[in-house]
This record gives C-alpha cells, sequence and structure tokens, in this order.
C-alpha cells in the first residue's frame, strides 16, 4: 500500500498532473537550490515548484477506487499519511499554506488537515517537513485531495514565493496490536 498517490511530486514533468491556480506570474518549476535558495537533501528530489507575488495554489483529486484500493480495504480506516516540504529565498519574505481532506465517495470531508499558514523570514528559511498522519476518520474513504502554495510578501514580479517539493500521500494498512489493544497500528515499511 506504501506508495505516493501524488503524481509529479517534485517538478520533474514540470506542471503536468496538477489543477494550478496562478496568481502573480503562476508557478515555474526550478533546479535546486535556485536563486537565493537553500540546498535539500532529499533523495532523487532535484527540482521544486516556485510561487509568485500574488497567491499559487496547485492541487490533485486523488480517486483511491481509480488508484486499486478496493471499498473494503478503504473502509478498514488505512493510516493516511501526507508529507510536504517548503522554503523561502534568502533574499525575500514567503507565505507557505497546506491543506489535505479526506472524502467520501460524495466528495464530502470526512477529516481534514488545514494548519495555519506558515510566514517565513528570508534569514530563517531552510527546506521544512510538514507530515500529518490521518488515522481513526470512519468508513466511507474514497479520495484525498491534496492543495499546496503561496506566494512571496514583497509583491515582486517573478517567482520569489514559497518553494514546495517532494510532496507524498502514502496509505498504510492498519494492523491488529499484537498487544492486544483496540487501535490501529502502521507498518513500519514505507514509513
Amino acid at each position: 500500500m506504501a506508495r505516493n498517490l501524488l503524481k509529479n511530486p517534485s517538478g520533474e514533468e514540470l506542471l503536468e498532473f496538477w489543477k494550478l491556480m496562478e496568481g502573480g506570474d503562476g508557478w515555474k518549476v526550478e533546479d535546486i537550490p535556485g536563486g537565493s535558495g537553500h540546498d535539500i537533501k532529499l533523495v532523487g528530489v532535484r527540482k521544486y515548484f516556485a510561487t509568485s507575488f500574488q497567491l499559487c495554489l496547485k492541487s490533485q483529486l486523488i480517486d483511491l477506487l481509480a488508484e486499486g484500493y478496493s471499498a473494503e480495504q478503504l473502509d478498514s480506516e488505512p493510516v493516511v499519511a501526507v508529507e510536504d516540504w517548503y522554503s523561502g529565498r534568502k533574499d525575500c519574505g514567503s507565505v507557505y499554506q497546506i491543506t489535505v481532506h479526506l472524502l467520501n465517495e460524495n466528495k464530502e470531508v470526512i477529516a481534514r488537515f488545514e494548519p495555519p499558514q506558515q510566514f517565513l523570514n528570508p534569514e530563517k528559511s531552510p527546506w521544512t517537513q510538514v507530515i500529518h498522519t490521518f488515522s481513526h476518520y470512519g468508513r466511507g474513504l474514497r479520495f484525498v485531495s491534496f492543495e499546496h502554495g503561496g506566494k512571496d510578501t514583497k509583491f515582486w514580479k517573478g517567482w520569489y514565493g514559497v518553494r514546495v517539493t517532494g510532496s507524498s500521500v502514502k496509505l498504510f494498512h492498519p494492523l491488529k496490536d499484537p498487544l492486544g489493544s483496540d487501535g490501529p497500528t502502521v507498518k513500519e515499511e514505507g514509513l
């Protein structure tokens, strides 16, 4: 079960597979570290998505049945693990945001992850990892909506806003706890 369900998570296929909301000059894919950027030590990640001077968001809607999961597997409440990486530039402040929703067959929200926006100071904006795990959300999971993005804080023309890369959404089977407690545990492989 532990495979990344997001397509093109790090810009290797430019903006392919993403639904874009483009403010300012829109989205751009650049090579790490980019202008006034920070290096990242994430295996296989060589590119990132850069935002502009007005809010830029990109999203994917993952249809879990189309991805090969059965209704029975999904109703067993698999753990949904979300990961994202973001960074600012050394010469301009920026804002980062992420929203992830678990949805039922009618695309109604059954669980959500919507942390407050992060304001990045140019002097302290290295690559930062976001991790969130969904569990105990009930039956009915059929879709995952993933959206992230941001903008710069100085309204400079170009791509001076937050940078994002290395995004993932993975499902893990809940297992019965060998000690007999009722809560699901997560397989260690893939985490």
